[in-house]
């Protein structure tokens, strides 16, 4: 008999079991293209996901599960007593991102968020005028050239920002994709070279993935970045794959071409609860999706006339054919899981009679011509954008509203929609983090008129009060006071028609772990492996 020994084979079940298990790509079909990459000159939620959400970090964010604002690159702050003063203590040996185009010197300092928030403030500096007719939608929304008084270096980790009055929302407006920071080095590089453009395709962040690709309109791939401050993604790199037709993301996650689609249809969704290669990840999102009703348009400009369109609409309908009832009604523009949210306002009855009543009041008693604006792809705030203007078109006929619908690419709709040239306007909004003032200040500010994403164009001193006085305060109790009666004036006034409170939710393979649908719209990946 012949005994051999154990250590061979039991080295070589060692040597397995101290193999790495080798990460996977992920490959995640999204919506539509990205206006670019430079996320402070945009406003869409698209455009954050595939540059803010990925290349990029901000001082602080927002933490889903503990609901409140934690460090990011700032590892802590002070804020004076009176409220004015925020000063932020950066996270040492921060690298900023090795890419083909740009090699850093040093490590993130304070002379990054300097540039970062100057840049958006400040006239003079010469990378203000860069975003063109774009601007800065989301500072200049916030009045943030108003509250921000100063930022300024006080040593190489350690920045001051002073306020020109306390403001309750600064540091959860720092959580948002427009504050995320950006290296002044390269900035330096692409201004001495005259290639500014660059900015916006050729991005460089402190975040998990680094930009290696974009086709416009097909794909965008990332790598992860080797120098990533937090704890290192479990991918070992990032596909979009960018699929307007929701139908289509539901069959690629089928069939494995993707691990997870977003925003898909309602029906999609009830069909990957059947399937056991697949998983559905949902959450009730901090989204609403509406209507906006351009005031500056006659005879839109006449409340009666935007009332008579809210008692046209049939609410119950839409929801039923556009969302399959997994949308709840909407009546404010912020879903009732917000605080302040006003429950004794009440959504506009569908009433022909009365609406006609109104338009009569109005001086239109035979109606008017108007236009719809629609995207034509679906999105998690209009799965079926086409269906959902149908409706509303025949709804306005009702009442001799005759209405022609304009199907807009998504980046052109934008970029009109913010110059004012639309009618009534199929549109979404996202909150960032939980606080009201994440609509308040970017759709109905007067502020937020220059800037375009006001879409209802409605500039009113007695509402723009009302915002601003909520922000100044961190008595909970007087904002929500505040923000009840804005409420009150946006209902009266008949900005929008709200049309529902959407669930997000995503569908993923199987062997998809650690993945998570934010109620925000907003994407991390940094937890996501694929088995």
């Amino acid at each position: 008999m012949r005994f051999f020994s154990p250590a061979p084979v039991l080295a070589a079940a060692l040597a397995c079991a101290a193999m790495p298990v080798l990460a996977k790509p992920l490959t995640v079909c999204t919506e539509s293209s990205p206006d670019g990459f430079d996320v402070v000159q945009f406003n869409s939620l698209v455009t954050t996901n595939a540059s803010a959400d990925v290349i990029f970090n901000s001082l602080v964010t927002y933490d889903e599960a503990q609901k409140k604002v934690v460090p990011a690159l700032a590892q802590s702050w002070d804020v004076s007593a009176d409220g004015l003063t925020y000063t932020f203590h950066l996270r040492p040996n921060v690298q900023f991102q090795t890419t083909d185009w740009f090699k850093p010197t040093r490590p993130l300092a304070a002379d990054d968020v300097v540039f970062t928030f100057g840049r958006m403030l400040d006239p003079d500096n010469p990378w203000h005028k860069v975003a063109g007719a774009s601007g800065f939608p989301h500072a200049q929304s916030m009045g943030l050239a108003k509250l921000i008084k100063s930022v300024e270096k006080v040593d190489a980790n350690t920045v001051k920002i002073e306020l020109n009055e306390p403001n309750a929302t600064f540091l959860p407006i720092l959580t948002m994709g427009f504050a995320s920071i950006y290296s002044s080095e390269y900035a330096d590089q692409l201004l001495k070279a005259g290639k500014q453009v660059d900015l916006n395709a050729k991005p460089v962040g402190t975040g998990p993935f680094v930009l290696k690709s974009y086709t416009k309109d097909a794909v965008i791939r990332y790598d992860v970045n080797p120098t990533y401050w937090g704890p290192k993604p479990k991918v070992d790199r990032l596909i979009y794959a960018i699929t307007p037709d929701a139908t289509v993301r539901a069959q690629k996650v089928k069939a494995g071409e993707c691990q997870i689609a977003l925003s898909p249809k309602p029906l999609d969704v009830a069909d990957a609860k059947t399937d056991k290669a697949l998983k559905v990840v949902q959450t009730p999102a901090f989204m609403t999706a509406f209507v906006a009703l351009n005031t500056q348009k006659k005879p839109l400009d006449n409340p009666k006339v935007r009332q008579a369109l809210n008692m046209a609409f049939d609410r119950t309908t839409y929801l039923k054919t556009v969302f399959d009832n997994t949308a709840t009604p909407a009546t404010n523009p912020w879903p009732p899981i917000t605080w302040a949210y006003d429950k004794s306002i009440e959504a506009y009855p569908h009433d022909i009679a009365k609406a006609k009543q109104l338009l009569a009041e109005a001086g239109v008693p035979n109606g008017f011509a108007t236009t719809i604006w629609v995207r034509p792809n679906g999105s998690v705030l209009n799965p079926n954008p086409r269906a959902g203007a149908e409706l509303l078109q025949a709804d306005f006929a009702k009442i001799g509203v005759k209405a022609e619908i304009k199907v807009i690419e998504w980046g052109e709709l934008i970029k009109e929609a913010k110059q004012g040239q639309h009618d009534t306007l199929f549109m979404g909004w996202a909150g960032d983090n939980g606080d009201p003032d994440n609509y308040l200040s970017p759709l109905f500010s007067c502020n937020a008129v220059k800037s375009g994403i006001n879409f209802a164009r409605f500039c009113d001193p007695q509402l723009d009060k009302l915002i601003a006085d909520g922000k100044e305060s961190a008595d909970r109790a007087k904002r929500t006071k505040d923000y009840e009666a804005a409420q009150q004036i946006i209902h009266d006034q008949a900005l929008w028609i709200p049309l529902g409170y959407p669930t997000a939710a995503a569908i993923t393979r199987a062997n998809v772990s650690g993945y998570q649908v934010s109620p925000f719209g907003r994407q991390n990946f940094g937890d996501v492996s694929v088995q």
